[in-house]
């Protein structure tokens, strides 16, 4: 097996694929920073639900319920897009974070605070890296 240089990449292409399989459930191996994102999306009502198992492997897994419309079935996650990657880090102060759709979507930001959206930050007055943008 090959080791994942990117694990949020990853992370967020496993949510990817399963919304475009339509699965209800997503599987993904658990770490500190994938556990605080899931609790992001869940606070601000992209995923249904999440349930963090630490009997699998070393890490953990984390089982994340995909929330879907009940009548469209569209989901509720439109775009997941990787901002800060390994080879190119994006950090950015409070004054220069990012807007995701105009304020309607969200950037997640890793600061000193730990893991929150553009607008927590700004608030908090912290910039930090700018993992990846939910619209």
């Amino acid at each position: 097996m090959s080791k994942i240089t990117d694990p949020i990449a990853d992370y967020l292409t496993r949510l990817r694929n399963g919304i475009k399989a339509n699965h209800r459930i997503v599987d993904v191996p658990a770490s500190n920073l994938k556990k605080a994102i899931t609790e992001v999306l869940f606070d601000k009502g992209y995923i249904l639900n999440y349930k963090f198992d630490d009997t699998a492997g070393p890490q953990g897994t984390i089982k994340i319920a995909l929330k879907y419309h009940p009548t469209t079935k569209l989901s509720a996650i439109k775009e997941l897009k990787r901002v800060s990657k390994p080879g190119l880090r994006q950090y950015r102060s409070a004054e220069e974070l990012p807007r995701v759709l105009n304020g309607l979507g969200v950037a997640i930001v890793s600061t000193s605070n730990g893991v929150m959206t553009d607008k927590e930050a700004r608030v908090q007055n912290v910039g930090g890296e700018v993992l990846c943008f939910v619209s």
